[in-house]
């Protein structure tokens, strides 16, 4: 939605309420640690936090991938938002008036903002609506299924919000819109109702269908899924796509799973509401469905947030439908389990049952075993490419070697590949140890990779040049500048000091920032008053609108440990290091550029033309060469 440009004070006073730790740890489990709080940033996979929380300073910082900001920061980064429309949700959260620069238009965002809140408030009430209709005569069929055939008890049907849709084509639809008089449209923006396609009107998605809410990690209900109770089809029917409610972003029961996922340190992924809830009902807090889609990267970065080992396992059948489930479930997660920044596991009940029928027949204490004794992905794999063959016949042992050999090849860490190169070994070997090297090495030969030397050639000089025209070896230009233009930023902010010194010797050299990200972060800096205030919340607060802009070099507004140590302890050979390099970078693009046009120039058609362009690049070299060896003392501090 198109949002008016908001009131400064309106911004000042959400950054005022909006508590930092408040707003993260409905995303993240933080623990108490000193004054601050640590957890596992939702940012980037990790197995030991290095997220930081400050409650006095409200802030947020990772280091290990350098995120940070205030509370308003951290939504937008996180949900992929805009600057206003998260200003806005928080102060509709944290009860703030809102104003905008232009008065007319308040009355034009006060309904937008109400939209949503709107839809909560639609969605809930029809979740009351099926509750009650379940305990109504209409209802009795669906209990029955219930406390027959699934077994639940009256406090987990509670505690799920199950409920059950009238069969009628309009009852929902008279009861919201003639009663509680909400509007008809708001109903079908909710997924609720749909127009008829002749005569007017609208009738119920859900008729005469078991009723099951889907709430966000909230709580709040944003959709449902309606169990046929007939032989209608398709047996399962979930909600559409609304303004709240995305199938491939959300996961059923994540808001009464994150606490035990974070106590067990564990989540289980199965694929039906009722394994879910038959799970949490036999004591099993950890579970969640995936709502019958592929896990996108961003519902297991939902679950990871919750799980410091990054444990994840999925139950499905062990039949060849629970396998193809399995293969579907997994999805794009496959290459963070190749990287290892997932404990991927795979359970596969016996005899072809989902987890809610294997209750039925066995204890809580059975399924967590399983749980224990689940295999690793890259096992679970490996069992499925040998599984139904013959390693003595020639043309099995041929087609599983280059499954394997394929899987192998996609194992990022080498410690994890060459233990499984042993294992397939041993497999492919069939009981001889014998053949156990031989297995090895021809699986290392078929998928080690090629190792490509990269280099490039110092341009050839012309026979006339004598002696080579190369100067001394330095690291890559973007390397070194990356490091060197961040260094001198980095100096500029956090040590005021040395901001003179900064500007004198930016000017003297005729020097400039050549990487753009850094290049616009100066032309900030140079905008900013930082008279009338401090430095780094200025540019934290232009961070939050030109979060596009800034994002590469919004980790120079921290100071980690390391930077603390490397770079503020000695900031003058910092300055006179980071100014060297970006002059040598400066100069050898000057050099290479006038020997290229002198190697391009005919001296006899162009005599005057060739001479310039070999006095500019020898000087250039001798310039070079001055400042090479004013580097070699302290160009490896830089690095």
């Amino acid at each position: 939605m198109q949002i008016p440009r908001l009131h400064p004070d309106t911004i000042e006073e959400v950054k005022l309420r909006a508590d930092i730790v408040d707003v993260v740890s409905e995303y993240v489990v933080l623990r108490k640690r000193g004054k601050d709080f640590v957890g596992l940033c939702p940012f980037h996979d990790e197995k030991t936090p290095s997220f930081t929380v400050s409650q006095t300073k409200q802030m947020y910082y990772c280091f290990g991938c350098q995120a940070g900001g205030n509370a308003i920061k951290f939504v937008m980064d996180l949900g992929k938002r805009q600057f206003a429309e998260v200003v806005l949700d928080l102060a509709r959260r944290y009860q703030v008036p809102v104003q905008t620069l232009e008065p007319e238009q308040r009355q034009e965002l006060q309904r937008q903002l109400s939209l949503r809140e709107q839809l909560y408030e639609v969605l809930a009430s029809t979740a009351h609506f099926y509750q009650h209709a379940l305990k109504q005569s209409q209802g009795q069929k669906a209990m029955q299924y219930l406390q027959s055939n699934r077994y639940l008890k009256e406090e987990t049907i509670k505690q799920f919000g199950l409920g059950y849709a009238p069969a009628g084509w309009e009852t929902l639809h008279r009861y919201l819109v003639e009663d509680r008089r909400y509007p008809a449209q708001l109903l079908e923006k909710a997924g609720l109702i749909k127009p008829r396609k002749e005569g007017g009107g609208y009738y119920d998605v859900f008729r005469d269908r078991l009723m099951i809410p889907i709430r966000d990690v909230q709580g709040r209900v944003i959709a449902f899924g309606g169990r046929t109770l007939t032989d209608e089809q398709p047996k399962y029917l979930n909600s559409p796509e609304t303004e709240l409610f995305s199938k491939g972003k959300t996961l059923f029961a994540l808001d009464q799973a994150k606490g035990g996922i974070s106590q067990l340190d564990q989540a289980v992924v199965v694929e039906g509401y009722f394994d879910a809830i038959a799970l949490h009902a036999a004591g099993i807090t950890n579970a969640v469905a995936s709502l019958g889609t592929a896990l996108s990267l961003e519902q297991v970065r939902q679950i990871l947030r919750y799980t410091e080992s990054k444990q994840l396992v999925l139950n499905f059948d062990a039949d060849q439908a629970g396998t193809n489930a399995a293969e579907r479930a997994i999805g794009e997660i496959a290459e963070l389990a190749y990287k290892g920044e997932v404990q991927l596991k795979i359970l596969n009940l016996p005899n072809g049952k989902d987890a809610d029928e294997y209750l039925y027949s066995h204890t809580p204490e059975d399924y967590h075993q399983l749980l224990v004794n689940a295999p690793l992905w890259l096992d679970w794999q490996i069992q499925q490419i040998i599984k139904d063959r013959d390693l003595k016949q020639a043309t099995d042992f041929q087609q599983v070697t280059q499954q394997i050999v394929k899987l192998l090849k996609n194992i990022a860490n080498s410690d994890t590949r060459n233990y499984y190169i042993s294992y397939c070994a041993e497999i492919l070997s069939l009981g001889d140890t014998r053949l156990i090297p031989l297995r090895v090495e021809n699986l290392l030969t078929q998928i080690a990779p090629t190792a490509v030397a990269t280099y490039s050639k110092p341009v050839s000089a012309k026979k006339a040049w004598g002696g080579s025209v190369s100067p001394s070896p330095i690291p890559s230009d973007r390397s070194l500048l990356e490091h060197a233009e961040a260094l001198l930023l980095r100096i500029y902010m956090h040590c005021p000091e040395q901001r003179q010194a900064i500007v004198e010797e930016l000017e003297e050299r005729d020097l400039q920032f050549s990487l753009s990200h850094h290049r616009f972060l100066w032309q900030q800096i140079l905008e900013s008053s930082v008279a009338q205030g401090d430095l780094i919340s200025t540019l934290q607060d232009r961070y939050l609108e030109l979060s596009e802009e800034l994002g590469l070099v919004s980790h120079l507004f921290h100071l980690n440990e390391k930077s603390k140590k490397d770079d503020m302890l000695r900031t003058t050979l910092g300055v006179q290091t980071a100014i060297a390099c970006m002059d040598l970078v400066m100069r050898e693009k000057r050099y290479r550029h006038f020997l290229e046009l002198w190697q391009q120039t005919d001296p006899e058609a162009e005599p005057e033309r060739y001479q310039s362009y070999y006095q500019a690049f020898y000087a250039e070299k001798l310039k070079l060469q001055k400042i090479d060896r004013q580097r070699l003392f302290s160009i490896t501090e830089l690095l």
